[in-house]
């Protein structure tokens, strides 16, 4: 795990929920202080303090923590075998952080679907992404307009409802680039 990436995903993550520092400390039964220290890498959280964060900022704990990465590539270079695992908990898909941390004004994703897999209850995200299917097909519902992409496809949103389905038999797989970071 490497501090100085750790405390700036956690203050990425909570600036994008729109939390103040109080409001995250005081989650934890913390003090600002604390937190403070945390956000800024003076301090550590132990694992109990770090699961607890995750689950307030509704991210996997493996999502916060470091993969074996060189000091000399930190911060540039993701290698494809240390990508970290991210997103929702939405069956069927997988999702990996392509960037190398959560602290610039966007974020690249890496989502992998399988056949059958969906949401049903529309997304709102106060955010702009786009994405691009590289492998498979894929349906997505935008504002109640049904859209059907195949590998090639590129989409747009811009903070309207949305849901999406593989209703194939292939898995698909899809880039996305979200502004600013929600994972």
């Amino acid at each position: 795990m490497n501090g100085r990436t750790l405390g700036a995903d956690i203050r990425a993550l909570r600036k994008a929920r729109g939390w103040k520092l109080i409001d995250l400390a005081a989650a934890m039964d913390r003090s600002v202080g604390w937190l403070s220290q945390v956000e800024r890498d003076i301090s550590t959280p132990a694992i109990a303090d770090l699961g607890r964060m995750a689950a307030l900022l509704d991210v996997k704990v493996s999502s916060l923590l470091q993969s074996g990465t060189s000091p000399d590539e930190e911060g540039i270079i993701v290698r494809g075998d240390a990508r970290r695992p991210i997103g929702n908990r939405t069956p069927g898909l997988l999702e990996e952080l392509l960037s190398p941390d959560l602290t610039d004004d966007f974020e690249v994703i890496h989502s992998h679907f399988t056949p059958g897999s969906q949401i049903t209850t529309p997304l709102t995200r106060p955010t702009q992404e786009v994405g691009y299917i590289i492998k498979g097909r894929f349906q997505l519902t935008v504002a109640e307009k049904k859209f059907k992409l195949s590998a090639g496809d590129s989409f747009r949103l811009r903070g309207e409802p949305f849901s999406w389905s593989n209703p194939y038999t292939k898995p698909c797989e899809i880039i996305w680039v979200i502004s600013p970071p929600v994972y």
